[in-house]
């Protein structure tokens, strides 16, 4: 019998524009893996729309962990993503500890071209480095990679050398496997660029340039790539996987012309997951 997997997604749910946890349980739902939902927050929509009314979770994280323990419940991954305060770093944690088998996934959500989103302060990005440094794997943009190595963000883009060098700071941090999902490589375009610093390999994936801009891309991406390595994917095979389909997924949205603000046509695309055979879009760097 096949052994399907749990994650535990410690991530918000928004009403409005499709991310987050919207985006996360059908995608790893198709992938014939379970998602235990852990909200946050609950947002009327995204961040991205203009006046949205939220209502911070905090303290449903601790209960529900409580909850597990008592029904013995465990997980094969603990994946977390947008966290409303800086007390619910110290939740995820406890979840860390509580799962320490489990596989270990931060998506440090913090902000997107060059700037922060208006919910993180100083004292929540700050804070972000200790859930960085109990993690496995860590899958932030190229502004969140900024801002956990305390860098300016590089609006005319990386070359080879210095993203190597940014995916091996950020590995030293703590996490054994980073992923950089959209990172500007200078003269080469928007690349998936990843790091194995326990066989010191660095990976890249090159994504086709579609002039938009759609929520949920990140979200989309890291669900993909943790449904591939739960099923035993390589890093390399995960993140050509969660490329092809985070690909289609945007050109398919363009095509169409949809509202950027309602985040991706994915939907129709999930069969797709599990018929997808072409992995030569990676290569060693």
């Amino acid at each position: 019998m096949k052994n399907f997997k749990k994650v535990a997604a410690i991530h918000d749910i928004s009403g409005l524009g499709k991310c987050s946890l919207t985006v996360i349980i059908p995608t790893l739902s198709a992938m014939g893996i379970q998602v235990c939902p852990v909200p946050t927050a609950v947002l009327s929509t995204h961040t991205g729309y203009g006046g949205f009314v939220m209502r911070d979770l905090t303290d449903f994280i601790s209960d529900a962990l409580n909850h597990y323990r008592k029904l013995g419940a465990d997980f094969d991954c603990i994946y977390s993503g947008f966290l409303a305060s800086a007390r619910q770093i110290d939740h995820c944690l406890d979840f860390l500890s509580a799962y320490s088998k489990a596989l270990k996934v931060v998506d440090p959500v913090m902000g997107d071209n060059g700037k922060r989103y208006r919910t993180f302060d100083d004292e929540l990005c700050k804070k972000m480095i200790s859930l960085v440094r109990a993690a496995d794997i860590i899958t932030p943009n190229l502004t969140e990679a900024a801002i956990l190595l305390n860098e300016n963000y590089p609006a005319n883009g990386l070359n080879i050398a210095q993203i190597k060098s940014w995916l091996v700071r950020l590995s030293q941090l703590g996490p054994k496997t980073v992923v950089i999902t959209s990172a500007d490589i200078s003269g080469e375009g928007i690349s998936a660029v990843g790091y194995d610093a326990q066989n010191s390999r660095f990976w890249k994936v090159l994504n086709d340039y579609v002039p938009a801009h759609y929520s949920g891309c990140g979200d989309l991406y890291t669900s993909v790539l943790i449904g591939g390595l739960l099923s035993g994917d390589s890093l390399p095979i995960a993140m050509c996987r969660a490329a092809g389909f985070t690909k289609l997924s945007i050109k398919s949205t363009y095509s169409y012309g949809l509202s950027q603000s309602d985040g991706l046509l994915f939907e129709p695309q999930l069969p797709w997951l599990n018929g997808y055979n072409d992995f030569s879009g990676f290569e060693s760097i």
